[in-house]
């Protein structure tokens, strides 16, 4: 019989959840009912509560409802961000986003995967980083390890498994190149 997974022999290995069990816990409540629940945005209290978490949050950025993050503490958000309504920061490593980037409605960055040729199943955790004037499209996925180029452009419903290039637009499953951005002199 050839190997199999074991789900059962599954283990967190090495990863840091980065806070106590305390502080996490207060987390979950306050984003539960702050982020998630609450009709209205109310972006300068989420900001500040995402400070007091540990968050490095920049001037002016907007949290529409539903935002769901998991580890404030492993977050940047530069100025001028906007985060809309249901988009998830599957933060399990830190998630870095540049100034003037808009990340849309129902949105997933996923730094979290398995290791599918492990019979453990291990858990592999990568970084995101998404640079200044960048545009994840409503319900865009960049996984563990993706690097979304200044400026470029991730569609709607595009899935992002490679690095993005500066001032692409990118389109598809997986998100290919389709053309430049090229941004209007004002």
């Amino acid at each position: 019989m050839p190997p199999q997974v074991d789900l059962s022999r599954f283990s967190t290995g090495q990863f840091d959840r980065g806070a106590g069990p305390l502080k996490e816990g207060v987390w979950l409540l306050v984003s539960r009912l702050l982020f998630q629940l609450c009709p209205v945005s109310l972006s300068a209290i989420k900001c500040a509560v995402l400070r007091c978490f540990g968050a490095s949050v920049g001037h002016a950025v907007v949290i529409k409802p539903g935002v769901k993050i998991t580890f404030p503490w492993k977050l940047t958000i530069g100025n001028h961000v906007w985060l809309g309504e249901e988009c998830w920061l599957l933060n399990l490593a830190p998630i870095t986003i540049g100034d003037n980037v808009c990340i849309s409605q129902r949105a997933f960055l996923c730094t979290g995967n398995h290791d599918y040729k492990s019979p453990t199943f291990d858990l592999i955790t990568k970084t995101i980083r998404v640079e200044q004037g960048a545009w994840v499209g409503a319900g865009g996925f960049v996984g563990p390890g993706i690097s979304v180029g200044s400026h470029a452009v991730l569609t709607a419903g595009s899935v992002a498994t490679k690095d993005l290039k500066a001032y692409w637009i990118y389109q598809g499953n997986p998100a290919v190149p389709v053309k430049e951005r090229v941004i209007a002199r004002s």
